[in-house]
């Protein structure tokens, strides 16, 4: 059976070998680049499995080369995990925002990354939902991204995008945040729910007067519904 290519962009050798040795015992064919441009020439050569991204790099951050590989087709879907220094939220948020899938917080122990990686690579794909759904006055539509609200386009980032086409699809239901962890972001173990709230504020603020129909119900999570009080 084919191993599982994993990108190591690391620009420290240390930290890179100590991966790239624990990879190798664990049944992965681990390649290492130090930055940007080794790693793009990496990926143009051959298509990694699953990129472990540090944040600091020099040259182009991770976050950038987050951003480019999930814009380019061929890049799109590879899993993208990030290693960082930084444990703050708005950071991690950030990193989940440039497309990340999971990041993890250095120092961090061989068995927590490996465990990552597995869940990573075996996440369920997020859930696919019928391409225009209408809920009142919001519409959405998948085919051409748009989400519009009294006929007016609305500008609702990537990941608010999947997160109302689930509540749209499941309209009137209360989610919990776990339940939104696993059906918008994948099998994401390692996910703090917090994050879920994180981008339901965004959403709200990206809909604007349409933002009363995205629901908190009190310690049980969150529901997208028709019913507006006023």
């Amino acid at each position: 059976m084919k191993k599982p290519r994993v990108l190591i962009v690391e620009d420290e050798s240390s930290i890179a070998e100590l991966i790239a040795v624990n990879l190798r015992h664990n049944g992965f064919d681990p390649i290492w680049a130090e930055d940007g441009v080794s790693a793009q020439r990496e990926i143009d050569s051959g298509l990694p499995d699953l990129i472990l991204l540090d944040w600091m790099l020099p040259g182009q951050s991770g976050l950038v080369l987050a951003r480019q590989w999930r814009k380019d087709a061929r890049t799109k879907a590879v899993p993208i995990l990030m290693l960082t220094a930084r444990g703050d939220e708005p950071d991690k948020v950030a990193g989940l925002d440039a497309g990340a899938d999971d990041y993890i917080t250095k120092p961090f122990s061989t068995q927590e990354m490996l465990a990552r990686i597995r869940a990573v690579l075996r996440r369920r794909a997020p859930e696919v939902v019928t391409e225009r759904v209408e809920i009142g006055e919001l519409a959405l539509d998948t085919a051409t991204h748009r989400v519009t609200w009294q006929g007016q386009s609305l500008k609702v980032g990537p990941t608010e995008f999947k997160l109302l086409a689930y509540l749209m699809q499941h309209a009137e239901r209360v989610h919990s945040r776990s339940q939104l962890l696993d059906k918008v972001w994948g099998d994401h173990v390692y996910i703090e729910e917090r994050t879920v709230d994180v981008h339901v504020k965004r959403l709200r603020e990206s809909l604007g007067a349409a933002a009363a129909m995205v629901e908190t119900v009190r310690g049980a999570g969150y529901r997208l519904t028709a019913q507006i009080t006023a």
